[in-house]
C-alpha cells in the first residue's frame, strides 16, 4: 500500500506526526507515529442516505443530485433555517494558557471580554471587558485579596456574579449604590469544557443557565484520561472564514509548505513538489456543519468553530481486502486526533486553538516541553499566512456572496472547501454575520514583520513559549555577561599572574560565550518574534 502521510489531513499535522504504511504492515517511523480509528463523535450524525457533494459539475458550483429522493425533501424543508451565530458557544483559551493571578484581555464576535479566576467560587467568569462605571476596561485592572475583580482606575470591586461589592467613592453613611442594578458588571454565561474556557455571546437573563439546556461541542477524546493533549493557540491576522477553509484544504500542503512537512508521494511525480489528485467528497450538509470523506479517512465540522479529522479502518489498496487482524486489533488500540477550533474575532482577524489528542507515546509529552513542538507549527502557520491574508483582501473585493462565481474549483481536491462555502451561503448568507458591529471593510495590512509577528500573536499567550522566551533571553544576557567579565579578568590581571594557556583558555570560553550569545539571539528572534518565509527560495 502507498505510503500514507498526515499531511493529508491538514497543515499541521506533519509538524508533529508522521505516520507511514508499508505494503500490508505498519512500520513506527521516527520520533512519532500514530494510527487512527474511526471516532465515536461521528455516531452523531444519521446513518440514513446522505447526499454527496463534490465539484465536478459542469459549472464550478457542487452538485445538489440527491442519491434518495427523501433527501431532497428534506433540504427543501431546511431552506427556512438560518445559523444563529449569537445562540452558540465560543471558546475563549484553553486553560492551561490562563494565569489565575491576572484577568485576560479577549475579543470574540467583535466583542471584547475579561476573563478572570473567581477563587470564590473556583470558576473561571467571563465579563464584558467595561467597567459600569466609566467603561474602563476590567482587564486591566487585578484580582484583590478577597478574590474580588477590581478596576484600577477608580477601585470598584465585583463578586463573580457580576455585583459590585464596594464603591470606594461612596460616603459608608450614604445610600448604598454598589447594589443598583447599574452598578453591576455584565456576566456572560461560562463553563469549562475539554480544559477550554467557553462563553455564551448574550447576557439576557433568559441565557444565564444556557448550560442546563445547550453545552459546548463534546470530543470524548478530549475528557478521555488515557488519551495526551498539547494545546496551543493563535491569533491570525485573516478571518474565520480563510483559517476554517485553509484547514479543510490538503491540496495546498505540498506547495505553501514545501520542505516543512512530508506528504504522500503520488505514483508518477510530476513536479518538484509531488502535488497529486486528491480523492475528497462532502456528505450529509445540515446546518449543524457536515462530515467529509477523503482516501484515508473522514474529517468534520461542526458549526461554527471545530473542524477535526481522523482516518477509516485502513484497507489493502491493492486487493481491497480488510487488514490483518492484528493490524487491525493495533489500529483499535492506538487512536489519534487532529482538532482545530477556529474563533471568529472580528474581520480580518481569527484565533486558531489545536489539539492533537492521542493514546499512545503519551510519555513523549511530558518529557518535551510545548514550545518545542511550537515551533515547527508556528513556522507552518506562518508559511501560508500572507498568502491568505492576501486572498481575503481579494474575496472581500468580489464580494464573500460572489466567491463561487470568482474561484474556479473543479477538482475534488476543493471538495471540502466548496462544502463549507456552501454551508456558509446556505445557512448564513454567504458570510459571518457580525450583528451589525462591524461594515463589511477589512483592517489596513500592516507591514510584514508585523503581520507575521509571533510575539503578540502568540508568546504572550502561551504559558510554555512565553516561560522558555524569559529564560532563552536570561541566558542570553548570562552569556554576554561571563564574556565580558572574563575578557575583563584577563586585562586586569598582571601578565605573570597569569600563564600563556590560562590566558588563552579564558580568552577562548569568552569568544565562545560571545558567539552562543549572539546565536541565541538569533534563535530567540526567529523562534519568538519573527521568522520570514520566502516560498521563491525554497
Amino acid at each position: 500500500m502507498e505510503a500514507l502521510r498526515l499531511s493529508s489531513v491538514s497543515p499541521f499535522c506533519n509538524a508533529t506526526f508522521k505516520l507511514e504504511y508499508n505494503k500490508s504492515h505498519f512500520t513506527k517511523p521516527k520520533f512519532l507515529s500514530f494510527q487512527f480509528s474511526s471516532l465515536s463523535t461521528l455516531s452523531s450524525f444519521s446513518s440514513k442516505p446522505y447526499k454527496i457533494f463534490t465539484t465536478l459539475s459542469p459549472s464550478s458550483q457542487v452538485s445538489t443530485e440527491a442519491t434518495d429522493p427523501p433527501e431532497r425533501e428534506l433540504e427543501t424543508n431546511s431552506q427556512e433555517e438560518k445559523f444563529d451565530w449569537f445562540s452558540q458557544w465560543y471558546p475563549l483559551m484553553p486553560v492551561c494558557d490562563l494565569d489565575k493571578r491576572v484577568p485576560h484581555a479577549k475579543k470574540v464576535l467583535g466583542l471584547d471580554v475579561v476573563v478572570w479566576w473567581d477563587r470564590n467560587e473556583n470558576e473561571w467568569r467571563v465579563f464584558a471587558d467595561a467597567c459600569p462605571h466609566r467603561l474602563a476596561p476590567l482587564s486591566e485592572g487585578r484580582i484583590d485579596q478577597w478574590g474580588r475583580l477590581q478596576c484600577v482606575y477608580h477601585g470598584w470591586c465585583f463578586s463573580g456574579s457580576g455585583d459590585c461589592k464596594f464603591i470606594p467613592q461612596a460616603p459608608p453613611d450614604g445610600p448604598p449604590v454598589h447594589t443598583f442594578e447599574k452598578a453591576c458588571a455584565a456576566v456572560y454565561p461560562s463553563t469549562v469544557q475539554h480544559d477550554i474556557v467557553w462563553f455564551w455571546p448574550n447576557i439576557a437573563p433568559r441565557y444565564k443557565d444556557i448550560i442546563k439546556t445547550k453545552k459546548p461541542p463534546h470530543i470524548p477524546e478530549l475528557d478521555d484520561p488515557s488519551f495526551t493533549k498539547l494545546f496551543g493557540n493563535r491569533d491570525i491576522p485573516y478571518g474565520y472564514e480563510v483559517l476554517l477553509e485553509n484547514l479543510m484544504d490538503p491540496a495546498h500542503v505540498p506547495y505553501a509548505h514545501y520542505g516543512l512537512m512530508r506528504t504522500r508521494k503520488p505514483k508518477v511525480k510530476l513536479d518538484r513538489e509531488g502535488g497529486r489528485p486528491v480523492e475528497m467528497s462532502v456528505n450529509k450538509i445540515d446546518i449543524n456543519g457536515f462530515i467529509g470523506k477523503q482516501e484515508w479517512g473522514s474529517s468534520k465540522f461542526l458549526a461554527p468553530c471545530i473542524f477535526f479529522a481522523y482516518t477509516d479502518l485502513m484497507k489493502d489498496q491493492e486487493n481491497g481486502s480488510a487488514s490483518s487482524a492484528g493490524a487491525e486489533k493495533k489500529l483499535e488500540q492506538q487512536r489519534a486526533a487532529l482538532i482545530f477550533i477556529c474563533v471568529p474575532v472580528s474581520p480580518g482577524h481569527s484565533r486558531l486553538i489545536w489539539a492533537f489528542p492521542r493514546n499512545f507515546q503519551t510519555w513523549i509529552d511530558k518529557v518535551v516541553p510545548r514550545w518545542i513542538f511550537h515551533i515547527g507549527q508556528n513556522l507552518i502557520l506562518d508559511s501560508d499566512l500572507y498568502l491568505l491574508h492576501v486572498e481575503e483582501r481579494k474575496i472581500m473585493d468580489v464580494g464573500p456572496a460572489n466567491w463561487q462565481k470568482a474561484c474556479f474549483v473543479p477538482t475534488k481536491a476543493d471538495a471540502l472547501v466548496v462544502g463549507f462555502r456552501r454551508w456558509l451561503k446556505k445557512y448564513a448568507g454567504g458570510q459571518f454575520n457580525w450583528g451589525g458591529k462591524f461594515n463589511a471593510t477589512l483592517p489596513p495590512t500592516p507591514p510584514r514583520e508585523q503581520l507575521m509577528d509571533r510575539y503578540w500573536s502568540h508568546v504572550v499567550n502561551c504559558k510554555s513559549c512565553n516561560a522558555a522566551h524569559k529564560s532563552l533571553s536570561a541566558l542570553e544576557v548570562t552569556l554576554q555577561v561571563v564574556s565580558i567579565a572574563s575578557i575583563g579578568i584577563v586585562a586586569t590581571t598582571k601578565q605573570n599572574a597569569m600563564s600563556m594557556a590560562t590566558r588563552t583558555t579564558i580568552i577562548s570560553f569568552a569568544v565562545i560565550c560571545f558567539a552562543a550569545s549572539k546565536w541565541l539571539s538569533h534563535f530567540i528572534y526567529k523562534t519568538f518574534h519573527y521568522h520570514d518565509y520566502n516560498h521563491a527560495l525554497r
